[in-house]
């Protein structure tokens, strides 16, 4: 018994999956790959911050790329790996390279205060602290007297 291949004549599934892989999620061009080769990015806010939580396990601090240009946030990296089997006399049985790299780009909002970023890598995630401008944060409940 053979399988073959049959055109799905319902084509709605697809034309909805099609929809949910354009570039919607901050520089992402194949959503399918969040989380496989395109890290997983989480954003927390409170009122004195954004933070951007990156999962990206494996990696050296020396790896990652962090551009801000026009208030676009730009996240890359790249990193190469080597896997040696056995060297003999200069002739390598087998050898292989392996390049991994991603780029995220996110529109920061205006009421982020560019000149005061920050970021750290510990444990797998890669953190950028991204504080609010004074005027953005959330002020306190005050009493204004009638004069």
């Amino acid at each position: 018994m053979s399988i073959i291949k049959t055109k799905d004549a319902n084509w709605l599934p697809s034309a909805i999956d099609d929809m949910f892989k354009a570039d919607w999620l901050g520089g992402t061009t194949n959503v399918n790959s969040i989380g496989t080769s395109i890290p997983a990015v989480n954003i927390l806010e409170n009122d004195e911050t954004f933070l951007v939580e990156v999962a990206a396990p494996g990696k050296d601090r020396e790896d990652f790329k962090i551009e801000l240009d026009n208030d676009i946030l730009t996240i890359s990296s790249m990193s190469k790996e080597e896997h040696k089997e056995e060297k003999m006399a200069k002739k390598y049985t087998r050898k292989e390279f392996s390049y991994k790299t991603f780029k995220r780009a996110f529109r920061l909002p205006e009421s982020v205060d560019s000149g005061k970023i920050s970021a750290g890598y510990t444990n797998g995630v890669l953190e950028i602290n991204l504080p609010k401008k004074e005027e953005a944060k959330v002020q306190p409940k005050r009493l204004i007297e009638i004069a």
